[in-house]
């Protein structure tokens, strides 16, 4: 029997401190632009019908769409409003499954230009040459449930007033520079720090996550994978504070002491 294993929850770390998971899924529905619309067909009955579709997130996280009534998605959301929005993170670690993904549940509804015109703008400037097409129209998500994956064992369902009610992590926007400086530049950091905070020796540490309590990482040993979140010395609010502390970690991984 083969005893190889995909991946896997790791060793415990419940003691590790991390953002709540309507904090992630607030973060990504932030950063994110474009997600996946799944309307009930029109067409075919009892089916999902899948569209690429650009958003803006609200300050309660509620996507915002400019659609228009010709498209299959809109036709399907006059018939039956109830629909999903997957948002995914892009990858930047070189296995999609180790990004979060997001996915809203809710009704979509018309909403007034007026109240989300300047907002849909701000993320997708070239909308505005839609602006003046009387078959296009803004509409809001309802957020009802919200299902997050947080890359290899971290999932859950988050209610929709924790996601309504969590703020997205002030690392969000820098958080993509710094996973990628540190796999790119740092791969050798990763194990050291890994070592020394995680307790663990393993072939390979890559980075998939960052906020402003510490960081996600996927390790391999041999053909075992999981996933471990190790913690911040403290908390960070900018990735000039991130960059601090991880030069203090990868300093105090190097230095000789009891691990």
């Amino acid at each position: 029997m083969s005893t190889r294993q995909h991946a896997g929850g790791g060793p415990a770390a419940s003691d590790v401190p991390e953002p709540s998971l309507a904090e992630r899924a607030r973060t990504l529905a932030s950063l994110a632009r474009i997600g996946s619309l799944s309307t009930h067909s029109r067409k075919f009955p009892g089916f999902p019908f899948g569209s690429m579709m650009p958003y803006a997130a609200d300050d309660l996280g509620r996507p915002i769409f400019f659609i228009s009534s010709m498209a299959m998605h809109t036709q399907n959301l006059q018939q039956d409003a109830h629909a999903s929005l997957l948002i995914t993170q892009p990858d930047v670690s070189g296995d999609p499954l180790g990004a979060a993904r997001l996915a809203l549940l809710g009704a979509v509804t018309e909403v007034p230009a007026t109240e989300v015109g300047n907002l849909y703008l701000s993320r997708h400037e070239n909308a505005k040459y839609w602006q003046d097409y009387t078959d296009f129209a803004y509409y809001r998500l309802e957020v009802s449930g919200v299902y997050f994956i947080g890359g290899f064992g971290v999932m859950g369902w988050i209610s929709a007033g924790d996601y309504g009610s969590a703020l997205p992590d002030p690392l969000a926007e820098a958080g993509p520079g710094i996973i990628q400086h540190m796999n790119t530049d740092h791969a050798a950091a990763l194990l050291l720090i890994v070592r020394r905070f995680a307790g663990e020796t393993v072939d390979e540490a890559v980075m998939t996550a960052v906020d402003r309590l510490g960081f996600h990482l996927r390790l391999r040993s041999g053909d075992r994978m999981h996933g471990r979140r190790v913690a911040f010395l403290r908390e960070v609010r900018n990735a000039a504070d991130a960059r601090v502390v991880l030069m203090e970690m990868v300093g105090q991984a190097r230095s000789p002491g009891p691990i």
